[in-house]
């Protein structure tokens, strides 16, 4: 794919914050457009981007048709980020998550297809495995979501098959492990990151029930790169959804915890007793491997890298160019 036309959707949040830059750099692409309400993501997460050369932003909400279809009209693909995060909290706010979640996609797919888009991909997560037995979920799984989020994005998932499959256009879901690493729009509502913070301002690191729910982590600049690809390298990406992380990634959280406070510094690690353990998916990667894509951080160095962010000694995150 040379000269391609790319609106991200939800473009203003942490991924987001990550991949604009990339795909800014790419030579694979021509002009890169956002959509964001700037509800939850913030105009500094495109800081360095806003050139002669840069972006084109235009604020709107996916649950308004024609916000997105405005935005859609002329590109090639669109990788489509808006959403509601943080899974725990989406119990209290079904109906809110399911507007933006799945009524957005929806939108998003309808003006793909009405203006002969080529490309969706779509951000899905390892979340709709729910608390899965196996220790080897590939995509061949039944999901079994248990939260709001969840099943949003699972149901998003069959409307990006059905659009494709009923339209002249690819797709593709990546369900992303849990997102860690330093980034333009960093969220600490995200085990790992919220980790370091604790740590590194003497407070203990709460573990709730056992922790031994597992978890696939993978740091934002290798989630960013796995969107990138997806959308400009869609003949390696024809499956129509995909696992992304890696099997060295599969962690459980008390050892999450335990690694932390092996990198970042001495601080105490407390379990709290919980009646509702949240997820447990410990994911295979192998349909990934697939496509040539490979993640490059490991979530000790993450660690570090957002641990010296804090302390003021550089790290790899710097401000974009162009």
């Amino acid at each position: 794919m040379t000269d391609t036309d790319v609106l991200v959707t939800g473009g203003c949040g942490y991924i987001g914050s990550v991949l604009i830059p990339e795909l800014l750099a790419d030579e694979r692409v021509d002009t890169v457009r956002v959509l964001d309400s700037l509800d939850s993501g913030s105009p500094r997460s495109l800081m360095g981007t806003l050139g002669e050369d840069g972006i084109r932003f235009r604020r709107g909400d996916v649950r308004e048709y024609g916000d997105v279809e405005s935005a859609i009209r002329g590109v090639d693909t669109v990788v489509h980020l808006a959403a509601i995060t943080g899974a725990s909290t989406t119990h209290d706010r079904r109906e809110e998550t399911f507007g933006v979640n799945y009524d957005g996609t929806e939108n998003v797919l309808k003006a793909a297809g009405k203006l002969d888009v080529d490309r969706v991909v779509f951000a899905s997560s390892c979340n709709v495995y729910g608390r899965a037995t196996s220790t080897d979920i590939d995509e061949t799984v039944d999901p079994d979501p248990i939260n709001p989020y969840a099943e949003s994005k699972l149901a998003s998932e069959d409307l990006v098959r059905e659009y494709c499959a009923s339209h002249d256009m690819t797709g593709t879901s990546l369900r992303m492990s849990t997102v860690y690493g330093d980034a333009p729009g960093v969220r600490f509502n995200l085990v790992v990151n919220y980790f370091v913070f604790r740590a590194l301002t003497d407070r203990a690191l709460t573990v709730y029930g056992d922790g031994s729910n597992w978890r696939p982590f993978v740091h934002v600049r290798d989630a960013a790169r796995a969107y990138r690809e997806a959308a400009l390298s869609p003949d390696d990406w024809t499956a129509d959804a995909y696992n992304v992380g890696s099997e060295a990634g599969n962690f459980q959280i008390a050892d999450i915890a335990e690694l932390v406070r092996d990198e970042v510094g001495p601080v105490d690690v407390t379990y709290l007793e919980d009646e509702h353990p949240g997820p447990s998916y410990h994911v295979n990667f192998d349909r990934l491997d697939e496509t040539g894509y490979e993640t490059e951080w490991t979530v000790a160095e993450g660690v570090r890298d957002l641990a010296a962010r804090f302390r003021g000694e550089g790290g790899v995150t710097e401000t974009p160019t162009f």
